[in-house]
């Protein structure tokens, strides 16, 4: 039998090293269905919403380095989107398969018909739709090479009569060409660096994800030069680990210690960074500025001194040209900083809270106390980023994955998904909201069909937490911002995963090792006080005004006592 174009599609995928596809199959996308079937050698994971499929691959290429979903025509690509937006703005290399409608339909608003050009455009890098056999294998190589060395989403838009058509030899490339470069900043421009830190004694570098393979370098450097290290919440499990100078995160994540030195120094270096939040950023110092993307280069603050290159080799270049510096008046002030907020910090775990209102802060350093030295770790966007990025802790092994860039509800158990079968014996835990995990229940039916021993740790404040400070800081009453939600534990029961539930501060510790320990999927919902807070970094003074506003609101409507619960939860910050 004639291989048609279904199968030299799927064929292409196995030889770039594609190990499955997160799909709903359905009219368009049966016959690639049955090549990926009659191939053998890569899997067809059949997600329960398109959704989840996109996040698990985007969750799949950040550990693997490439991953692969697919949407049926109309409604089911269109489930894509929101997953390909995360992945996209994540850096992760996605090949996004969009079958469609039979090409000779096209333009005549047919059942089910998109424009995939259109659709797509705006969350990803290569975005194309093939309408001869002779088309489609150019296109697809195209966009694997674009995934991955721009790293980011390829679009393949694939009308459903195409596949079944007999695939056409093409006179160009079909495999994959994985090359790296080493990328470094001129002679000249290595001279300014060296120079800016020649003259300045008071110096922070904050690293971003671009610095995540240069960690040894990093500390090297921070050595010679008496520099505190900070980092974004991306960057964290990459930089943390063995760096005597680190001091935190900054950011409305973050901590105390990172904005204060940060804001101290003389001369603020940049790697690897695209940290968009401006207001956390320094105005009067010296900005040095390392990105591989030099159009990056002082978008997010005011750069004196911006440098093209890898983080890496830019270091391994700079290194051998820096001299020992002896002051160290600093980094020893802005360490007993640190030290103090970590003390600080430590206060909401020695204090785990009471029935129903378990101190979120305490369950999360239980959970980085138990975990393995190479867990990974799955964030809903919301408290759970909080609390994870505070208290779980970086080992040199361990990940962490969230919508960082993007800030969608509902990623981290998808994101399990995607890392389990990724990284088949190894630990995956996945932090969730009981808003986020509300969003996507049904695809805890995926991790029991392919019995995948995801932990998920639900995080049930009975609201949307977030939203509820960010209505409070603006000096609104949180309204319709409560969860009225089902019992998880029952629900993951229903779905055949082992649940627990837990109401009082002396019960999470057992569960979750009980959880742990258990052989295949578990869900552990833990009773978290809904009134606990994320104080960041620097507060301002708008902020205060809110909630002292919001404050006064609900005592005017007559919450008094949830006035004296959201004090009471967090007295150690307001007082």
């Amino acid at each position: 039998m004639a291989k048609n174009v279904a199968d030299q599609l799927v064929e292409m995928l196995v030889n770039a090293g594609i190990k499955r596809i997160y799909a709903v199959t359905g009219d368009s996308l049966n016959n690639v269905n049955d090549a990926v079937r009659r191939e053998g050698s890569i899997e067809w994971i059949h997600v329960r919403h398109e959704e989840a499929g996109a996040y698990a691959a985007g969750a799949e290429a950040q550990l693997n380095g490439l991953a692969c979903c697919a949407g049926s025509s109309g409604p089911g690509h269109v489930h894509l989107i929101n997953g390909l937006y995360d992945a996209n703005r994540s850096g992760a290399p996605v090949i996004a398969i969009a079958s469609t409608i039979a090409s000779f339909e096209f333009g005549s608003d047919y059942f089910q018909e998109t424009n995939t050009i259109k659709l797509f455009d705006d969350c990803s890098l290569y975005n194309q739709i093939a309408t001869t056999p002779k088309q489609l294998p150019r296109m697809l190589q195209a966009a694997i090479q674009t995934a991955i060395h721009q790293k980011g989403v390829a679009v393949i838009g694939l009308p459903g009569d195409l596949t079944e058509q007999n695939a056409a030899e093409i006179t160009t490339a079909t495999q994959v060409f994985k090359a790296a470069a080493e990328v470094t900043p001129s002679a000249d421009d290595l001279q300014q660096f060296v120079g800016l830190i020649g003259q300045h004694n008071k110096i922070t570098i904050f690293c971003g994800i671009g610095a995540a393979d240069a960690h040894d370098e990093i500390v090297e450097l921070s050595a010679k030069i008496n520099a505190t290290v900070a980092y974004s919440f991306r960057a964290k499990m990459d930089i943390q680990y063995g760096n005597p100078n680190e001091i935190g995160m900054t950011g409305l994540l973050g901590l105390p210690a990172a904005y204060h030195s940060m804001h101290e120094s003389d001369l603020l270096i940049l790697l690897g960074t695209d940290f968009p939040y401006t207001p956390f950023m320094p105005t009067d110092c010296k900005i040095v500025q390392v990105d591989l993307k030099p159009e990056r280069l002082g978008r997010r603050a005011k750069v004196d001194v911006g440098l093209h290159g890898s983080v890496k080799d830019t270091l391994k270049a700079l290194l051998p040209l820096i001299v020992q510096k002896q002051d160290d008046s600093f980094l020893k002030a802005q360490l007993a900083i640190y030290a103090e907020v970590k003390q600080k910090m430590q206060t909401y775990v020695d204090d785990p809270g009471k029935k129903d209102l378990i101190h979120p802060e305490f369950v999360a350093s239980t959970i980085n106390e138990l975990a393995t030295a190479d867990a990974i770790f799955t964030v809903d966007t919301g408290m759970c980023c909080v609390w994870g990025s505070r208290y779980i802790h970086a080992t040199g092994k361990r990940k962490m994955l969230g919508s960082f860039n993007h800030g969608s509800m509902a990623n981290a158990m998808p994101q399990a998904i995607g890392a389990a079968l990724a990284c088949p014996g190894r630990q995956v835990i996945a932090l969730c909201g009981d808003g986020g995990l509300s969003m996507m229940l049904g695809d805890l039916a995926t991790i029991t069909q392919y019995k995948l021993p995801i932990k998920i740790i639900v995080f049930n404040n009975r609201s949307l937490g977030m939203v509820k400070l960010e209505m409070e800081v603006a000096g609104l009453p949180d309204w319709q911002t409560d969860m009225h939600n089902p019992d998880f534990a029952l629900v993951a029961q229903a779905m055949g995963i082992k649940g627990f539930t837990v109401t009082d501060p002396d019960g999470v510790k057992q569960a979750l090792q009980e959880a742990f320990m258990y052989k295949g999927p578990a869900l552990v919902n833990i009773m978290t006080d809904p009134n606990a807070l994320a104080m960041p970094p620097k507060i301002e003074f708008e902020q205060v005004k809110g909630m002292a506003l919001s404050m006064t609101k609900l005592i005017l409507n007559g919450r008094m006592d949830e006035v004296l619960d959201t004090v009471k939860a967090n007295y150690k910050h307001l007082f």
